[in-house]
C-alpha cells in the first residue's frame, strides 16, 4: 500500500507509515474498524482488529494522530500533514532549544530558506 517516497517508514515503521497513509486519505476522523478494514482490503494476510488500535494508539500518544471518543471506542484523524512535519516535532520535542537555534541559524545563511520559513509562518515575503 505504501510506496514511502516521504520517509514516513523510517520515522513510524512500515505499519504506522501504512495507518498514516490511510488517515491521510480520509481527511477526516475513522474509528478502527474503517481503518483497519481499509488496511485489509487486498491483502492476503490480514491485520487482527488490535494490532491496528495498538498502532493508532501509539500513533496518537506520538502526536502523528488525534484521537476522539467515538460510541465505545475510539476515532483517529491525521494530526500532521506529512512526514516532514513529525520529524521537525521529533527533533524539536527532542533537541529543544538547540534545534530551534540550528533552524534559525540555517534561515539566517539562507535567504530563500528565510524567505519560505516566513511565509510558512504567515509572516509575508522576504
Amino acid at each position: 500500500m505504501v510506496t514511502d517516497g516521504n520517509g514516513i517508514g523510517k520515522l513510524l515503521g512500515p505499519l504506522g507509515a501504512e495507518v498514516m497513509e490511510v488517515l491521510w486519505a480520509a481527511g477526516e476522523s475513522l474509528p478502527v474498524r474503517a481503518v483497519l478494514d481499509r488496511l485489509n482490503d487486498g491483502r492476503a494476510e490480514p491485520l487482527a482488529y488490535t494490532t491496528v488500535m495498538t498502532v493508532l494508539s501509539r500513533l496518537a500518544e506520538r502526536g502523528a494522530a488525534t484521537r476522539t471518543t467515538a460510541g465505545r471506542g475510539y476515532a483517529y484523524r491525521a494530526a500532521v500533514s506529512d512526514a516532514a512535519e513529525l520529524a521537525v516535532r521529533d527533533v524539536v520535542r527532542d533537541h529543544g532549544d538547540a534545534a530551534i537555534a540550528y533552524f534559525v541559524k540555517q534561515a539566517d545563511a539562507d535567504p530563500a530558506l528565510r524567505a519560505r520559513l516566513r511565509r510558512l509562518m504567515g509572516g509575508g515575503g522576504t
